[in-house]
């Protein structure tokens, strides 16, 4: 007797390795700067200057994300964004993902189709020409992608945290705060009774506060400013992924300077534009005087206050995300 087919497909195990990466490498680009791509043991990536920028981050089911608040597709999506960020907070410009996913033997190989899809959207809408090169594909209890991006410096000299100089003007681009107003809607009506994550709890905070949760499970930050911000002079540069202040000190601490933001550029809720992590904007600092690119705006300056972050001159702490803070190491 047939079994009956389920709706959402087979699933990894099923399928094996071979079928599953069949299905997933037509759904994703390469990229104008790549030589060779996937099929090899590993791609050949034009860097035409010498140099290329590289950086990784991970996402883990549970600390990172939830399925029941996201979907594969915003998932692929916030995959690419949280590396092109950081790609482009050193003054360079994404040429190329490699990506590692890790999932367990029952996930719907759908799931896996929907984050490629994902990341080649991202990749399209945030660093048009870049592209997925290779990457892996492993079992594990918990779903984990692992995500390295490069860079082409393009001649320049990379921004480094270390730059800031005191009479700088500190500035900012993308959302201060949004990511973390949406996470915290979904804690507070996302769950159950149980305060698990709950996907029909979710879909309707979506439709209450559509752009709020999609700032957390799908940024859109603003990764061309990074290009925009070396052109200009910028003399230091981070990812805002972890809170503004805890961030701003990271750039205190390297340039030995103190960051005074001004309170009345952080908005309405100062605590959450402070703390809000995973915003992904771009923090720099300009010479005075220089004509600050689009879409940078004035938050603050740089003070002879080494390591310190301060608003309109009162110190204050570096609140913000910590994966160990708090977690109590459920997946759920």
């Amino acid at each position: 007797m047939e079994r009956a087919a389920r709706p959402d497909g087979p699933t990894i195990a099923e399928l094996g390795e071979s079928a599953v990466l069949a299905r997933i490498l037509p759904r994703l680009t390469p990229g104008d700067a790549t030589l060779l791509g996937a099929g090899d043991d590993a791609a050949v990536v034009a860097a035409a200057d010498g140099r290329f920028v590289v950086t990784t981050d991970m996402l883990v089911h549970g600390p990172d994300f939830r399925l029941a608040w996201s979907t594969p597709f915003e998932l692929g999506w916030k995959a690419a964004a949280t590396n092109l960020t950081d790609v482009a907070a050193m003054g360079a410009r994404p040429t190329a993902l490699v990506v590692a996913v890790a999932a367990p033997p029952a996930t719907p190989v759908a799931v896996l189709e929907g984050f490629a899809d994902g990341l080649r959207e991202g990749l399209a809408a945030l660093a048009p020409g870049a592209g997925v090169v290779g990457g892996d594909l492993s079992a594990s209890s918990v779903l984990t992608i692992a995500v390295t991006a490069f860079g082409d410096l393009e001649g320049r000299a990379p921004v480094l945290r270390s730059g800031a100089r005191v009479g700088d003007v500190a500035a900012h681009a993308g959302e201060r705060g949004a990511a973390a107003r949406g996470l915290a809607l979904l804690f507070a009506e996302g769950t159950d009774a149980e305060g698990e994550p709950d996907a029909a709890r979710a879909r309707a905070v979506r439709a209450r506060h559509p752009e709020l949760v999609r700032a957390q499970v799908a940024p859109e930050p603003p990764v061309a400013a990074g290009v925009v911000a070396a052109l200009a002079g910028a003399t230091s540069m981070i990812d805002v992924s972890d809170g503004l202040a805890r961030d701003a000190r990271r750039i205190a601490e390297a340039s030995g300077v103190g960051l005074d933001f001004e309170a009345s550029a952080m908005g309405p809720d100062l605590r959450v534009a402070l703390a809000g992590a995973e915003d992904h904007g771009l923090l720099a600092t300009f010479p005075a005087g220089t004509t600050l690119p689009e879409p940078f705006q004035v938050v603050g300056r740089v003070v002879d206050a080494p390591g310190q972050v301060l608003v309109d001159g009162e110190p204050v702490g570096s609140d913000g995300w910590d994966p160990y803070a708090g977690w109590d190491g459920r997946s759920g």
